[in-house]
């Protein structure tokens, strides 16, 4: 099943008098349970298209559909509600907030919506992903792998069906880079998402089902590195 349908979307920006055009026509679509990686040099059009994916601008030609809904053409208010709903959000930073321990970063998304937290939940989420014993810690208390591991929970807690992971670990040595990308492709997998990461780093598409090159505002499927993916999964 189609959980991610991008159709012929493009996006060009004015530097000045001149038009840049950051995103070319694109078209391709991910799977549930399917892990894909987008790689390319800085400035191609990589985040460009992951901010159309999720929502926080819009093409200037083609649509997005998210589970069959066309999520580029709705109004302000549907796509907010769908953002909230269908997508998760792991990017460089963790973006935590401060003054909230671990158990309480995921207690807020509860609070917007209105309902009681399910603690059972809360736990084994943090279970999975292995920090069920920093709960009780605030993000100033974490290291960085620890920080992403719990931005991993928080977008994971709310169920949406995609995540989208922007350069998730620019800011983590090796070790703790490959658990955090081996985290989200396990979660992908056993939850049945599509989960899109954007990475500058090579060695991290080990983990992915298909791998994506943009260059200047071009999308390709790179099937040399999709094909050696695919034989070191099986080597995990």
């Amino acid at each position: 099943m189609k959980l991610i349908e991008v159709d012929g979307v493009s996006k060009s920006f004015m530097d000045g008098t001149k038009e840049i055009q950051a995103l070319k026509p694109t078209s391709f679509s991910v799977d549930e349970g399917e892990f894909v990686a987008l790689i390319g040099p800085s400035g191609s059009g990589k985040s460009t298209l992951l901010t159309i994916i999720g929502g926080l601008q819009q093409p200037d030609k083609g649509r997005v559909l998210i589970q069959d809904e066309k999520f580029s053409e709705v109004d302000d208010k549907k796509r907010t509600q769908l953002r909230f709903d269908e997508l998760g959000f792991v990017l460089q930073a963790s973006n935590l907030i401060p003054f909230l321990t671990v158990k309480d970063q995921l207690r807020l998304v509860d609070k917007i919506n209105k309902e009681e937290t399910d603690l059972d939940y809360v736990k084994d989420l943090l279970d999975q992903l292995g920090i069920n014993e920093l709960a009780d810690k605030y993000p100033g208390d974490l290291s960085g792998g620890e920080k992403q591991r719990v931005a991993i929970a928080r977008a994971l807690y709310h169920n949406p069906s995609v995540i989208l992971a922007d350069e998730p670990t620019a800011s983590l040595d090796s070790e703790r880079a490959f658990e955090v990308v081996e985290i989200l492709a396990e979660s992908t997998k056993r939850n049945k998402k599509a989960t899109i990461m954007v990475t500058h780093d090579e060695r991290l598409v080990g983990y992915c089902d298909k791998v994506y090159r943009m260059v200047d505002g071009v999308l390709e499927l790179d099937e040399e590195m999709s094909n050696q993916a695919k034989v070191n999964k099986n080597d995990l």
